[in-house]
Formats: C-alpha cells, structure tokens, sequence
C-alpha cells in the first residue's frame, strides 16, 4: 500500500495562463490518460559524459538495463494505479522509455493526484487545466520524474511563415524562393550515392509533428516536379494523434515543408513522423517514441515546434531534456527550430527569451538567416530579421539551462546559447513547398531543422556511422571548415559578429567541408557497448 502522506512534485507548479477563465469544473466522467515518468534507474551522467566524447554508445538493450525504469517501480505505480481506480494501458516498452500510461475518469484522476482539474477558455483556444501542483504518496514520489496529460493545455507553436502580403494569407511571388535541392547545393551537401540512389539511402529521419497532415497525393506532385524519386513516408500515431491534412491555413504548412525539405535535401532517406496532440503530454511521448523506435530507426529526428522557456513547467523541461539526453546516449541526433519571434521570442514582457525545446543542451538548436544564392555561390547571408511586420530568427540565452562544456570557448554567459547552427529560414528567401495542392513559399525556422536533419542523415551515411550528439564536434572544430560565419544583421538585441553568435550560432553549413572534417575527427572513436562502429571514408562530390 503507498503511504497516506502526500507531498508536491517537484516542478509541478502550474497557473493559468493569461487572459483565461474557468466556464467550469470538468466532467468528473471524462476519460483521462496521464504519462507517469519514472526516474532513471542510474543516473546518466557517466554515460553521457562518454557519448558526448565520442568514447561510448549505448545500444537499446543495454541502455535499458543501466538507464530505463527500474521494474520495482513500474510495479509501485501499477499498484498506486489500482488503489486510485486507474487502469494501467501497457505498452511493452514502459522500463526503456520510463513511461506508464494510466487511464481513468477525472475524478479518479484528481483524487489520485489531488488535484481539480477546471475548464478554461483562452483566445487561443479552450483547455482543460489545473493551478497548483501535482501530489503524489510520500513513498513514491523519489521514483516519479513527472505526470503529464491532467493539463491538457497547448504548449508549441509551428515555426514556419508563408510568403504573403502583409497581413493576409496566401502565396505570392517571392522576391526569391529555392527549391530544396538548391538550398542543399548553395550549402555544398554532398552527394555521392553511397548505395542505393541518393546520398542518404539506408538512413530514416524521424519528424515530430504536433498537428496537421500531409497528402500522399501532393508529396507525389511535388516530388515528380523536382525530377526526385519521391521518398518512402509513414505515419506513427502517438496518443492517438493522427494524419490529419484539412486546409493550408493549418499545420499542414508546417508538415508538408518538414517533409518535403528533408525528403529534397537527403534524397534517398526514408522519412517516418510522429503525430502527437500538442501538449507537453504528446511532444515527450513522441520524442521518446522515436529515440526508442527500433523498428524504425531514426537516425535523426526533426522538431519544428516550441514555445518561450517561460511557458513551460520546470518538469516538462527537465522531462524533456533528459529524452533528448537519452538520444544522445543511443546515437540519434535531435534537430530543433529556435523560433520565428527574434530574441523576445514573442514574450511582450520586454525582455529575452529562448525557445524550448531548441534550448535543451541535448538537442542541436538550429537558427535562421535570409539566403542569396546562385547555384552552388552564396552571394550574401545575413541573419533573418523582416522587422516589425515579420519573424525573425530565435536565439538568445536560456534562463533555464547551463551553460554546457562544449560551449565555453565561444559563449560568455553562463547560460546555454541559442542556436547552435543555422540556414536558411527567411520567407523572401524562402522554399517552394507545396501544401494541400497549393504551391506556394514558405520559411521559417521550421525549414532549418529538417534541412540539417537530412544534412545529418547524408553525413550519417556517407561516415558509416550515427554522428549522434554532434554537438560537441562541431564547436571543437574550425569553424571555417565546416561553416559560413554569418557576421551581419540582429535578431532583435542580439547581434551577430565573427564566430559564435546568439543568432545564427556557429553559421550555415559547408555540407562537404563538414564531411571532411568529420571524416577526421570520428575515425575510430564511438564504439557501442557491443560493438565497433566502422568508418571508411566516402567519395563526396569534391573527391
């Protein structure tokens, strides 16, 4: 039996959000599914300390044996699920992702959790929610990480921005736009076919999508109209979350330029994604979903959605990160968008702020600038900034997480920089993309994240190897061997200058120029708990 004493979740803390107001109680026979998150049976900081020096990789089996949920504890909740009247939805997969789904009606939840859930109305849509913190029995409460799905609340905005006159919807003709492939050629991608057709063949990129749909039939247009071999696309539906493509007004924008960016740059690459509800809940059930998906694979997985640090619970970002620390342990590299909203990052407070999750320390945060380019000629970079009337690039420094090792030559606060990379993002430099059978332009930091995702997934391939968490290479190298500096223009109060900057972190990429770098840096290195990773190099394009 678990204690009687009950005590508040660390980081559990929750208002609500500004500008809402309670219509009502919620229905205390509303159906209800929490993720319960355990703590890690070790902790995982030796661990990462190797992976992140390219000494060790762990694979699934033994991560889960050293870092999963310890079984003891899964038996504790099922046997708190049973005392609450809460139902245990078995996955198979609760002791590697530390995560037990329990069901129940809200009434059962609130006294499970003490907490009172509410109705609330917001202009930015209706949520169930709660004030407060989560309490849990005393005796259970050192195993449990969080509990995520009571507050149902949206969390993540898509960063992607049409190309359209101000203040309307709809495509026109853009000062400049590229197709996919141009953008990779401006950046000197590498492009020797390895096997199969395409540089990226045998890899899969996993993309985590919040919202919206795509349609088999445009992803066919769309690719047959660049000459590419369309790539192979599914759909996993987590927490029920679904393909659901409706009108371009929706995140369908924001779907369609994921797939079709990363599917144009890594042609050959299989593409899966993840469709989760947009709540806290759903954005780390899918994330762990992917990193954990071994019938899949991701080697690489794209996000193109957040929100401001300041939005989010302390336990969702601690949650979160540690999913992300868990990728990094098992070679997957996490790509994120650093936000549409300049260095305010759309927060009216006056002050900076970053997005999460691109601040995590465990993801590779990727930045914005507009493009001119000619084939293969980059004729001028500057960081994305459209004024008032438009987005501009994210970036800054987290309020949340230290700073990390691997930053402390080049980042003088004491806090994580934001972004790690960039590339193109600007609308009026934006990417032709079609979306529910309309052409039109679309940028956005949501295009950077696949791109370098389908960057990763190339390079992947053509090492012979996951790269992982390649953070910590890239910043220990010489940048002018693998990037473009991007020393003009702001995104807000942040500027940029000579080498790293808080808005287009180490620069855009020099596709080729990292591959040889990376040719001599992970020769030898990573090895799994099992086995050797080998390397041999590859011709590239440049060869």
């Amino acid at each position: 039996m678990s204690s009687s004493k009950r005590v508040s979740l660390k980081g559990s803390e929750r208002t609500a959000l500004p500008g809402a107001h309670i219509t009502g109680a919620t229905d205390p026979h509303q159906l209800i599914e929490v993720s319960v998150i355990l703590n890690h049976r070790t902790p995982l900081t030796q661990s990462l300390n190797l992976a992140e020096n390219r000494i060790e990789r762990m694979t699934h089996a033994k991560y889960a044996d050293t870092h999963g949920a310890n079984p003891s504890d899964i038996e504790r909740i099922k046997q708190f699920a049973q005392e609450n009247n809460l139902q245990v939805l078995e996955r198979g997969d609760e002791v590697a992702r530390r995560t037990v789904t329990l069901a129940g009606t809200a009434d059962a939840m609130e006294r499970a959790f003490s907490v009172e859930l509410r109705e609330y109305e917001h202009p930015e849509g209706s949520y169930r929610g709660r004030v407060g913190t989560i309490q849990v029995p005393e005796d259970l409460a050192g195993s449990i990480q969080g509990v995520f799905g009571l507050d149902d609340r949206t969390v993540a905005h898509p960063h992607y921005r049409y190309h359209t006159a101000r203040g309307a919807f709809g495509a026109r003709t853009a000062s400049t736009s590229y197709n996919p492939p141009a953008v990779a050629e401006a950046y000197d991608f590498p492009t020797a076919a390895t096997s199969g057709s395409g540089p990226a063949a045998g890899q899969t990129i996993g993309i985590i999508e919040l919202g919206g749909g795509y349609r088999p039939a445009d992803l066919k247009t769309y690719f047959k109209s660049l000459g590419l071999t369309e790539p192979s696309v599914k759909s996993v539906s987590v927490n029920h979350g679904k393909n659901r493509p409706t009108t371009a007004q929706s995140a369908d924008g924001e779907v369609m330029l994921d797939i079709e960016v990363a599917g144009g740059v890594a042609q050959g690459a299989k593409i899966v994604v993840y469709f989760t509800p947009n709540t806290d809940q759903g954005f780390m059930d899918a994330i762990s979903t992917a990193i954990h998906d071994q019938a899949n694979s991701p080697s690489v997985i794209s996000i193109s959605w957040g929100g401001p640090e300041s939005t989010w619970t302390q336990a969702a970002m601690t949650s979160l990160d540690q999913i992300a620390a868990e990728a990094a342990l098992l070679g997957v590299t996490i790509t994120v968008a650093s936000g549409d909203n300049g260095s305010s990052d759309g927060v009216t407070d006056g002050q900076n702020h970053v997005d999460f999750p691109a601040s995590s320390p465990h993801v590779l945060a990727c930045g914005g600038t507009s493009l001119i380019a000619n084939g293969a000629t980059i004729q001028s970079e500057t960081v994305w900034n459209d004024g008032s009337q438009g987005g501009a690039g994210g970036g800054g420094y987290s309020t949340i997480f230290p700073r990390p090792a691997w930053q402390s030559a080049v980042v003088t606060q004491n806090f994580r920089g934001v972004p790690d990379v960039a590339g193109d993002a600007d609308p009026e430099t934006g990417y032709n993309i079609r979306v529910d059978s309309q052409n039109m332009v679309v940028g956005g930091t949501s295009a950077v994240a696949p791109l370098w995702a389908g960057l990763i997934a190339i390079l992947n391939q053509q090492l012979s190897t996951k790269l992982g968490f390649v953070n910590p290479q890239l910043y220990a190298m010489n940048q002018s061997a693998g990037f473009h500096d991007i020393t003009k223009g702001n995104n807000g109060t942040m500027g940029a200058k000579p080498g790293w900057d808080p808005c287009t972190g180490l620069g855009s990429p020099d596709g080729v120029g990292l591959l040889h770098t990376l040719q001599s840096t992970t020769s030898g290195s990573a090895t799994t708990t099992q086995q050797t990773t080998s390397r041999q190099k590859q011709p590239t394009s440049a060869d």
